[in-house]
């Protein structure tokens, strides 16, 4: 569990569609070699741009091999020159016995091979390359693909070309002199720059020609002798189960055993009994009076009814329904167009009347209903007047509480639970500039399309509940973020009122900022220059001004990025300015631009969307627009809070859990000094302090203290001597004496770390106080760094894990007595461990009387939960 797949699928099957496709008597499958080749010793800067590959690809080359071996194919890969090589030689010897060869790759050196014998696909994009397919391609024959790359370079192996020589030219100067030799004999005649620069490059050529041209002589004697060699071999059954089985890859797997119920080993905990896949499926396109009254009395009567939605939008609050879907046993469904448009109008029935006749069963809060994201339907429906009840399950949200690492997606949890890949949305839709609105699609495939989801939710809930029940934690956590569900649709439709003209002023005056701190750049640098270009800013800092070269980028530039100019920032005067030039021009675009044009016409208010199942912490994630990072640290950043108000005639409420994180460390980890602190109200990192500095509590120094605070967030995050020593500008043997006398003191707190890293490696996950599961993908198969990011992320997700799971609940509780007291007050917002609110001023004393009790009263930890009430006429005051 938590083993990298992607490579290893996407080889596989690349290696089902050859077979597939060519019915070869020869196969090999050709790998390069680990180490040098004979091109590094003629270049040392061959390849030297390529950065190191990555872990979670290395992990996955020996499955690949014993896959590829396994269907019968001949693995090779030999030390001292490269696979181009190795294939470069077969097709020769191929070619030399009359045998054909087709080269599957995506490499354009592999052009300068193709003749009458031996031609190229590219099994990703499936072009064939024969001599005409190169000739059109790339506007040169096979024969003077060498003398082209010469020319342009090979950026990918970083093989120099002449400069300011690119496709175009080479193309030109090779169709009128023949060859880069006859190119090189008339030089002269080639006037202006690139003249100058092919005449310079011309003692290079020798060398490029030798890396840029394949060998097809290499010496393959240790594994070759005759073309009987590369014959194919049957299929190893076996492995390829072992393999399928392994590593989760269902449809394969009963592809290959023929069993149709056949579940992968990691997949066992998360799927019993597969359903059958129907031979024949009833979707009906509800279309007349009759087939509306046959719907209708089928869900009435029904226990359980999947329901869906298909709509104008992915904007909850400005979606228009097209049409719905239901769905009360495996392979049936039901689709009720509504609202297709152009010579679609006379296929369906009238919106309105549907909608009517649908509203008692929609509005029944004992009509069962069972969704994917129902939190967007509810707000479809919301907009056509219509209050969705009767929600009792959620197939995203199970599937988020089972496994929170992984897609929730509907296509992918078809494939993952059912084994089945329907129809997807791109397939009717299109993609990008092109792609039509559901309203446009023909109803009978829309019909399908829509039917199907609603089978398959169906089908999902039957799998995944019993899986969520079966677990005391799952099912309690799973319950939680329904709740929260119906909570954060409310949330969003309450959306805030946001200052329109106090964020346009801002972005006046952020705009006169950005002007100021540009000509601070101009003058540090000593020229202008684009601050937004990376290549132009990396000139100035690192060859006009010789700034030390902190890091460099995948393709060898130094780089800009902000973690550099941080670092730079530390002992230079331009990074910094453009660090805060970048920060401020950020806010402007994301904030003050962007926020007024999100006023939806219709409220009057902004509404954000919190995605319930993104975050693998339980976290809620907002987005469009995104008000969980408006930056706080700088004056611009809180005046943009300033523009979030209340409707007149009352305030902007704000209650936030107190170092709730630290709180729960104190309880998961059970050391009793940290719990004793909090019992007694201490300032935590004052009396950190005075436990690791060894002073009276009263006598700690700000300094101390501000080291004391670094430990306890720090350790909460995993964070080592290195990171702590950076943190603080001290020595790394510094910041270990200061972790080691934090453990001293708190013993419970190093004693829950180790126990935490052991169990994670153990299981593959860590869970939360209440019992949220959360999974850590690389805690086993990464090494090295990444394993050590894993054992830092395992530690510190109980704590952020049970702060999400109080937050929401504690949205839930708050809701509740809104509700129940019926109030006029609405949370607007909920950000990280923070509730914001919206109340009349005749409710004011009242809720923030019972706000922080009901907080406070949603959990029982061992040390006192803490909620501190602010308000104000915005939000930056009540903050």
């Amino acid at each position: 569990m938590g083993e990298p797949t992607g490579a290893i699928y996407g080889v596989i099957n690349m290696m089902r569609k050859i077979n597939q496709d060519y019915q070869a008597d020869y196969v090999a499958c050709i790998f390069d070699a680990k180490g040098k080749t004979f091109r590094d010793d003629l270049y040392p800067d061959y390849k030297g741009h390529r950065p190191p590959m990555p872990d979670d690809l290395a992990l996955q080359i020996e499955p690949i091999h014993k896959a590829i071996s396994a269907m019968g194919w001949p693995v090779i890969a030999k030390p001292g020159v490269e696979a181009d090589d190795i294939i470069a030689t077969l097709a020769e010897i191929a070619t030399q016995n009359d045998v054909n060869t087709i080269i599957s790759t995506g490499d354009k050196d592999i052009a300068q091979l193709v003749n009458g014998h031996v031609s190229i696909v590219n099994t990703m994009t499936n072009e064939t390359l024969d001599v005409e397919g190169v000739k059109s391609k790339f506007g040169v024959l096979p024969e003077q693909i060498i003398d082209y790359l010469m020319l342009i370079g090979d950026s990918v192996d970083n093989v120099p070309g002449v400069p300011k020589v690119g496709p175009k030219t080479a193309v030109k100067w090779l169709n009128e002199y023949g060859s880069l030799d006859n190119l090189v004999e008339n030089a002269d005649k080639i006037k202006g720059v690139v003249g100058n620069n092919l005449r310079e490059n011309i003692p290079n050529f020798a060398l490029t020609r030798q890396l840029i041209t394949i060998k097809r002589d290499c010496e393959i004697d240790d594994f070759f002798s005759d073309m009987s060699d590369l014959a194919r071999k049957p299929q190893d059954p076996e492995t390829l189960r072992e393999i399928f089985d392994h590593f989760g890859f269902r449809t394969w797997l009963r592809e290959l055993t023929g069993d149709a119920q056949a579940v992968p080993q990691q997949d066992a905990r998360v799927a019993h009994d597969i359903p059958e896949t129907p031979e024949t499926v009833d979707y009906v396109t509800v279309d007349t009076p009759e087939l509306l009254e046959d719907c209708l009395k089928q869900i009435q009567a029904a226990s359980l009814v999947a329901l869906d939605t298909e709509t104008t939008s992915l904007d909850p609050m400005m979606a228009s329904l097209v049409g719905t879907s239901m769905s009360i046993h495996p392979g049936q469904g039901w689709y009720i167009p509504l609202a297709h448009k152009g010579n679609m109008l006379a296929q369906q029935l009238d919106k309105t009347m549907v909608l009517e006749k649908l509203r008692p069963w929609l509005e029944d809060d004992s009509a069962a209903k069972v969704l994917q994201n129902a939190k967007y339907d509810t707000h479809v429906f919301a907009n056509e007047g219509i209050k969705l009840k009767g929600i009792q399950d959620d197939t995203m949200l199970m599937a988020y509480v089972l496994e929170s690492h992984r897609s929730v997606g509907m296509q992918d949890l078809a494939q993952r639970y059912l084994g089945r890949k329907g129809v997807d949305y791109t397939d009717l839709c299109g993609k990008g500039a092109r792609q039509i609105g559901f309203d446009e699609v023909d109803i009978e495939k829309a019909s399908f399309y829509a039917c199907e989801d609603t089978d398959f939710t169906l089908q999902l809930a039957g799998l995944m509940h019993p899986l969520v029940v079966a677990e005391e934690g799952l099912d309690r956590i799973y319950r939680l973020e329904m709740w929260v569900s119906e909570v954060l649709a409310k949330i969003e439709r309450n959306g805030v009122k946001i200052n329109e003209k106090a964020l346009q002023q801002q972005s006046h005056e952020i705009g006169q900022k950005l002007v100021e701190l540009e000509n601070k750049a101009y003058e540090l640098a000593g020229q202008p220059f684009n601050l937004n270009s990376p290549k132009q800013l990396a000139e100035i800092l690192f060859e006009r001004m010789q700034l030390p070269v902190i890091r460099k980028t995948p393709k060898g530039a130094p780089s800009t990025d902000e973690e550099v100019l941080t670092k730079l920032a530390q002992d230079y005067p331009l990074p910094a300015t453009l660090l805060e030039y970048r920060g401020l021009a950020k806010l402007k675009s994301t904030y003050t631009d962007k926020l007024p044009k999100m006023i939806n016409p219709r409220t009057g208010r902004v509404h954000t969307n919190y995605a319930q199942a993104a975050v693998i912490t339980g976290r809620l994630a907002s987005s469009d627009p995104n008000l969980q990072n408006i930056p706080v640290r700088t004056e611009e950043g809180r005046k943009v809070r300033t523009a979030f108000v209340p409707e007149k005639g009352g305030v902007i409420m704000s209650a936030d859990y107190s170092q709730i994180e630290l709180r729960v460390m104190a309880h998961v980890s059970d050391d009793a000094s940290l719990q004793l602190a909090f019992a007694q109200g201490k300032d935590i990192h004052r009396a950190t302090a005075s436990e690791v500095f060894g002073v009276p509590l009263e006598e700690v120094s700000a300094e101390q203290r501000r080291a004391a605070k670094a430990i306890n967030f720090g350790l909460i995050y995993g964070m080592g001597a290195f990171g702590l020593a950076s943190n603080l500008g001290i020595t790394r043997d510094a910041a270990q004496s200061y972790i080691d006398r934090y453990f001293e003191r708190y013993p419970g707190v190093a004693t829950y770390m180790n126990l935490t890293r052991a169990k994670a490696n153990e299981q593959g996950y860590v869970e939360t106080v209440f019992g949220r599961r959360l999974w850590l993908p690389e805690i086993k198969g990464a090494k090295g760094p990444r394993k050590a990011a894993a054992e830092r992320a395992a530690i510190n997700a109980p704590m952020q894990g049970t702060a999400a799971d109080l937050i929401k609940m504690a949205m839930v509780a708050v809701q509740e007595w809104i509700e129940k007291e019926g109030l006029k007050t609405m949370i607007i917002m909920q950000v990280h461990d923070e509730l914001v609110l919206e109340v009349p001023q005749d409710e004011v004393d009242l809720v923030k009387s019972r706000l922080p009790e009901l907080m406070c009263g949603v959990a029982e930890l061992k040390v006192p939960l803490v909620a501190e009430v602010g308000m104000g006429p915005n939000w930056e005051q009540a903050h």
